[in-house]
């Protein structure tokens, strides 16, 4: 009989995308080879405690015990009550946001020497930091939107009618540090400005304030390690009448709120273009595994990069996957994929 190898899906984290780590963990475990692999459910909870669950669905109503790592034990973990796991072949961090997407889980599995699926330390860091992101990005002569970068010390610098010079209006106030549009805002008038900085600054002690892109968002999936591949695009369109902007309750809460036009009606010529600076960005970014790139295509038909994403969505909402499905690449076969991936490389950065 074949021994299966034994992932450790690690969800939940003190993150605001708690929730959304939960069923994006749903729909992993329910695509996983059961056949090939054993899952192990970890749960992290809001307060960063680490337990053996035996459901993802109310992991709280389902502790088995608690989880700790044991640093330099190759993966070994132990229960509270002293009971010896079997180490762990892999670990698939389903981490969004901060304390799991940002370099920090996984620069705590890389000491406990446990092989993880996506980016390592650095990859994760950068991806996180949409102010890192875009000057590693601008340095690389990408092409991306104007932005700011406050600091929490420096909110008495931030000014409406300087920011309206540099930018125009509207423009976007959000948090440095989170996903899945937490915390973010449209302004349009000088009266929503000042909740939007303290909306954004609530999830973070640095915000980015961008320029506007009058342009479709589109969307492209990766995965990979030195030899990375491009999925088909993708164009979310928010419902106007109800989202006027991809927001975070339009991404997860609001059947009805976008369309996910898979494939995007793009020419080849802006589809090739596309994929090729995806995959530039991937590797600019020291990014292994998979990946979400996101662009705003402009009137003029001009790619602009908005943003990566080194832990991107799951759920039955979410683009990455509907990506590879529609590149000929099903759910389960993708997990497989992204397993077998990282037992082949060692997230050494």
């Amino acid at each position: 009989m074949k021994i299966k190898k034994r992932i450790a899906l690690i969800f939940g984290g003190k993150s605001a995308e708690h929730e959304v780590s939960i069923n994006s963990a749903q729909a992993i475990f329910e695509h996983l080879d059961q056949e090939k692999y054993q899952p192990v459910l970890i749960y992290i909870n809001k307060s960063g405690n680490w337990y053996f669950v035996k459901s993802v669905v109310n992991p709280e109503g389902n502790i088995l015990g608690e989880c700790i790592l044991i640093l330099g034990g190759a993966g070994q973990v132990v229960k509270e009550n002293g009971q010896k796991e079997k180490k762990f072949d892999l670990a698939f961090p389903i981490l969004h946001g901060p304390y799991g997407e940002d370099g920090s889980v996984q620069g705590l599995l890389k000491l406990a020497g446990v092989p993880f699926v996506g980016a390592g330390v650095l990859g994760s860091a950068v991806g996180m930091d949409k102010d890192v992101m875009k000057r590693l990005l601008k340095e690389a002569g990408l092409p991306i939107g104007d932005f700011l970068i406050f600091c929490n010390n420096e909110q008495e610098k931030i000014n409406f009618d300087e920011i309206v010079r540099k930018l125009g209006l509207p423009f976007f106030v959000k948090p440095a540090n989170l996903g899945s549009s937490v915390g973010i805002s449209k302004v349009q008038v000088e009266s929503e400005f000042l909740e939007a900085i303290k909306e954004a600054f609530s999830f973070d002690s640095k915000i980015i304030i961008e320029k506007n892109i009058f342009g479709r968002e589109i969307e492209c999936a990766i995965f990979g390690n030195s030899n990375p591949k491009a999925s088909i695009l993708g164009e979310i369109v928010a419902s106007q009448k109800k989202h006027d902007f991809y927001s975070y309750q339009a991404k997860y809460f609001d059947e009805n709120g976008v369309s996910l036009i898979v494939p995007a009606s793009l020419s080849q010529e802006l589809v090739v273009e596309a994929q090729d600076l995806a995959i530039k960005v991937f590797k600019i970014l020291n990014c292994v595994g998979l990946a979400r790139v996101d662009f705003f295509l402009s009137k003029e038909n001009k790619w602009i990069v908005n943003e990566i994403n080194t832990i991107p969505g799951f759920t039955k909402f979410s683009m990455y996957p509907r990506l590879w499905e529609a590149s000929g690449v099903s759910f389960k076969a993708l997990i497989s994929e992204l397993i077998e991936l990282a037992l082949g490389v060692e997230n050494n950065k």
